[in-house]
């Protein structure tokens, strides 16, 4: 199949530019987020810090081979590979193409995975999260299996041989991934906010947080249907969109980091614990109206409140919520 669309070399600057552009946003992203939670969280979650961190580091890897590969086309290899710059960056064995790709691969995997976590820690159920974990198995078996066929490619470009097929395969995976996951994490957090907010005595509410996890998935699955619909119809723009995509996925994980990040000044009724973390507030004390009223407890997992049990007081007592017992009305 011939590529359409804007030459190759041509796409090539481009996305190395829009990509350090992005890459530029993602790291001021990242050291606001790391910043945050040393100064106002003290227990966050390792796992999803150490995610952060290597999402960083491979954006990183692949925007410097992103640049190699742009000063080889243009000029290493500008007068001696056949057919020029456009012939070069067409050869999808180059070593430079094949590693800036597993490189993606990884980068998909890790964001991915961490989309899955937390949907099992608000549902607290492997089973919720059993198609999520088989489609994401599936993603990560295509986002590895490509770049070999790359690396054992003789001629043609990424549509004519069966690492396009793969590369199909691997984003039609990722984005059903993406959907699924963050559909059910919405859900969960909606029925949940629901059920609370029958009987909030405060203006909390939980709302803004699923806005931005749909906001983060709209992000990331925009660009994963732009390279979908330019890879099929063999376009050279998705070369742009993938390259683009590296700190977008980035992006999308540090904003809802953000949004859980618990700030000073930020109200404490509202639910900002980190990733998989039960937050516990500091002593609070409630004055109730004399009456018969339910009270829900409720942990924090992923900034997202669960009930654990509804229990009925008499609401003329003085709650006092200690360091240890904290309780969400």
């Amino acid at each position: 199949m011939v590529s359409t669309g804007i030459p190759l070399d041509t796409a090539t600057i481009i996305s190395t530019a829009l990509e350090a552009i992005l890459f530029g946003f993602s790291v001021l992203m990242f050291m606001g987020t790391m910043w945050a939670s040393i100064h106002y969280k003290r227990d966050a979650n390792r796992p999803i810090a150490l995610a952060a961190i290597l999402l960083l580091i491979l954006s990183t890897a692949h925007l410097i081979v992103d640049i190699i590969r742009l000063e080889d086309g243009f000029v290493k290899y500008r007068d001696i590979f056949p057919g020029g710059p456009v012939a070069f960056f067409q050869d999808i064995s180059q070593p430079t193409f094949v590693t800036k790709n597993l490189i993606y691969a990884l980068q998909t995997m890790i964001g991915d995975g961490v989309v899955i976590y937390r949907c099992y820690v608000v549902w607290q159920s492997v089973w919720v999260i059993i198609l999520p974990s088989m489609l994401w198995c599936g993603s990560s078996v295509a986002a590895l299996i490509a770049p070999y066929y790359a690396s054992q490619a003789t001629g043609g470009n990424v549509y004519t041989n069966q690492t396009g097929q793969w590369v199909t395969a691997l984003f039609t995976l990722t984005l059903s991934t993406n959907l699924i996951s963050s559909g059910l994490l919405v859900y969960r957090i909606w029925t949940v906010e629901r059920k609370v907010s029958r009987n909030r005595t405060t203006d909390g509410t939980m709302m803004p947080i699923m806005h931005v996890i749909i906001d983060a998935a709209i992000l990331y699955s925009a660009a994963l249907v732009t390279i979908l619909i330019c890879f099929i119809c063999a376009n050279n723009a998705q070369y742009i969109m993938l390259d683009m995509i590296m700190p977008i996925i980035s992006i999308a994980f540090y904003m809802v980091l953000i949004r859980l990040t618990p700030w000073k000044t930020t109200p404490n009724f509202l639910p900002m614990a980190y990733s998989g973390e039960i937050e516990r507030r500091s002593s609070q004390r409630y004055s109730m109206k004399p009456s018969q009223v339910r009270v829900s407890e409720w942990t924090q997992n992923d900034g997202i409140e669960e009930e654990v049990k509804i229990e009925t007081i008499d609401s003329t007592e003085v709650c006092n919520v200690s360091e240890g017992e904290r309780q969400q009305l």
